[in-house]
């Protein structure tokens, strides 16, 4: 571990991770998220304006020399820790991450409107997209419009803006599109939350953002990015269902006793606790390996996108059976928490592929099932 990358927070983290934690206290209530189960997107409208612009979230990961905050990727895995803590409903990842971290490979002035909370983009591609392979590329004829359909797109529905991988004979161009010139169809999808939708895109027109020479290096940045700093909103979910676990456990009460005092129980939430720390650390150390451009940046990604992705997932199916009859209930919010976390471990790349990227990272053989 490269010892100039720290695991706890700096202050002005810990001041940025306190600001993010009100706003959403205040805001971002359960009963408000579950109504996005109903189409409901009246939350994410009034929590993206003031974490946008009122705290400059929108523009975090961008320069300040081209309008942004000029924060590291150690200050967004803070945000996205948070908004994973209250599965706040928001673009952050899909708009001031992905897509902000493709378009500062080129000079449109979208990257300022993008800063300014002025703009949300998305990047046209599955969510479950891992690497510019399976980026689809939409087809551009001879006027300049582009035709194609992506589906499983997660932030379109937020987005006012799309961005298109469009492949030429120079290279892989980047294409921004406005959104109400294609076609968008919301699909049901486990998390809510994040809602993906199909898009289909008949003889629109583009512009370049990213010229040839830069769209595969943009993308590829862009994917390994949003997947790392993905094992934090991950470990924030799980931080979640340990807590709200606890407390619960403290008050229920069975056979005339504080279940949190049975002794399995303990032993499940410790081992339960050791994960979540784990989880934190490697979540930290690959945001602190971006933003240090650390040679060890690729190998900390695969670490923290391979087991943060199964520790939400352990956490949250903790949290369900330990919160007993009430866990199973829509009223209750740990299934927001569940739905969550089973849709970030396949976003952006399953712990399966991430562990395999790891294993030719370090030159470990690959072992048969």
């Amino acid at each position: 571990m490269s010892e100039d990358i720290l695991l706890l927070d700096t202050d002005v983290e810990t001041a940025l991770r306190a600001a993010v934690r009100s706003l959403l206290a205040e805001r971002c209530d359960p009963t408000s998220v579950l109504a996005a189960y109903a189409g409901d997107r009246s939350l994410t409208r009034a929590l993206w304006k003031p974490l946008s612009t009122e705290l400059g979230l929108a523009g975090l990961l961008i320069p300040e020399n081209r309008g942004g905050a000029g924060g590291s990727a150690r200050d967004a895995a803070v945000v996205l820790e948070e908004l994973g803590r209250y599965v706040a409903p928001v673009p952050f990842l899909t708009s001031s991450v992905i897509a902000a971290t493709v378009l500062l490979a080129g000079d449109s002035e979208l990257v300022g409107e993008l800063a300014a909370g002025e703009t949300t983009a998305a990047l046209l591609a599955p969510f479950s997209a891992a690497t510019v392979e399976q980026v689809p590329t939409l087809v551009k004829d001879a006027d300049g419009r582009l035709s194609g359909r992506i589906t499983s797109v997660a932030g379109a529905l937020d987005a006012d803006v799309l961005l298109a991988a469009v492949q030429t004979q120079s290279g892989t161009e980047v294409h921004a599109l406005e959104a109400s010139l294609v076609t968008i169809d919301p699909v049901v999808s486990l998390d809510m939350t994040r809602p993906l939708a199909d898009i289909t895109v008949d003889s629109a027109p583009g512009r370049i953002v990213v010229a040839a020479g830069a769209g595969l290096a943009a993308l590829r940045t862009g994917l390994t990015t949003g997947a790392a700093l993905l094992a934090s909103e991950q470990a924030g979910v799980a931080g979640w269902c340990l807590d709200t676990t606890v407390e619960y456990l403290k008050v229920r009460r069975q056979f005339g006793r504080v279940v949190g005092g049975f002794q399995a129980l303990k032993h499940r939430l410790a081992d339960l606790y050791v994960e979540l720390e784990s989880a934190r650390a490697t979540a930290r150390y690959a945001a602190g390996a971006l933003a240090t451009e650390d040679p060890d940046a690729a190998v900390a990604t695969a670490v923290a996108a391979a087991y943060c992705g199964e520790i939400a997932v352990h956490a949250a199916e903790e949290a369900v059976q330990l919160h007993g009859g009430i866990g199973m209930t829509w009223e209750y919010p740990v299934h927001l928490y569940l739905k969550r976390a089973k849709a970030d471990q396949i976003g952006l790349g399953s712990p399966a592929y991430h562990r395999s990227v790891l294993a030719e990272l370090v030159d470990l053989p690959l072992g048969r099932d």
